[in-house]
């Protein structure tokens, strides 16, 4: 692998048969990916968010997938953890929950719009042909793997990927590792939710959707960033102010230090909506949230995918 600088992907085994596919520095569209190879299916774990990038992965899975079939499960609809599917078919199954297949459909590739400069490549829109509901087991011939949906979180369509003998769970972004979460298409008490549901798992290895691997440790990181959050937007409500306003207006203390920290005024924006009563993952404005977020960084963020 050459020629992406400090932002190159790194292939490691994290646990016997089980390799994360990590792409430093984790900001915004450098997503973690997985593989599994088994003796019946090598399982992937999100296809990453160009071409290149995909191409590397593609060629790392078939360095261990052997005879077996391919199938990729995507942890949600984001072009930075689904663009790089069409690298994968048309030899590889795609599932992925009910939700994540309806909103991909929609997004298409809205996502290159934001950043036209990054070198997305000949990417083309690829659906989950296969999508569950609640929770769904794979066999791959060496594992059983468990396909669970937490609820609105992240985003309302979210996977987590739990490899049960192992104690390896791929959160997708609904956990991020000295990365601030971003729960605007989502619930921020959803993901706190979601969160308590993960813990149960008692994972040993943490793979998070941006960011290094990890251990559990990371989720009373991105518990105490929401509750912050949760905080912030009863006092946002109560001094009848915008999130945007309450966001210019706060010390992000502690929580400066993570990136992208930009990110606050939209989960602000989702956390103020729950907290004047409306349901957990409802639709809101998302481009206007968006735009906030640009306003209170001063221009576009950076995308170095």
């Amino acid at each position: 692998m050459s020629g992406l600088g400090p932002y190159e992907p790194r292939f490691e085994e994290v646990a016997d048969g089980v390799h994360a596919f990590v792409q430093p520095d984790g900001s915004w569209c450098l997503s973690n990916a997985g593989v599994l190879p088994g003796t019946d299916v090598t399982l992937v774990v999100d296809t990453a968010a160009t071409r290149a990038r995909a191409l590397r992965l593609r060629a790392a899975t078939e360095r261990l997938r052997g005879g077996s079939r391919l199938l990729v499960a995507n942890t949600h609809q984001h072009g930075d953890h689904t663009f790089g599917n069409c690298v994968f078919a048309p030899d590889a199954l795609f599932v992925g929950h009910d939700t994540a297949r309806s909103d991909m459909a929609r997004s298409g590739l809205g996502l290159q719009r934001l950043w036209p400069d990054v070198p997305w490549g000949e990417v083309r829109v690829t659906l989950p042909e296969l999508t569950y509901s609640d929770r769904m087991t794979l066999h791959t011939g060496r594992e059983e793997v468990e396909l669970i949906h937490p609820g609105p979180a992240h985003t309302t369509g979210d996977t987590v990927v739990w490899v049960p003998h192992r104690r390896v769970l791929f959160t997708g972004d609904i956990v991020m590792n000295g990365v601030t979460p971003f729960c605007l298409m989502g619930s921020v008490e959803g993901s706190l939710r979601a969160i308590r549901l993960l813990r149960e798992l008692e994972p040993t290895t943490v793979v998070p959707g941006h960011g290094p691997v990890c251990g559990p440790e990371v989720f009373d990181t991105c518990a105490r960033y929401l509750r912050w959050v949760q905080r912030l937007a009863e006092d946002t409500v109560s001094a009848g102010v915008s999130p945007l306003e309450a966001a210019r207006e706060t010390d992000l203390g502690e929580w400066g230090a993570l990136l992208d920290p930009e990110r606050l005024v939209p989960n602000l924006v989702r956390a103020v909506a729950e907290e004047r009563g409306g349901p957990l993952g409802e639709p809101i404005d998302e481009m206007a949230a968006f735009g906030e977020m640009l306003e209170f960084h001063g221009g576009l963020p950076t995308c170095h995918a």
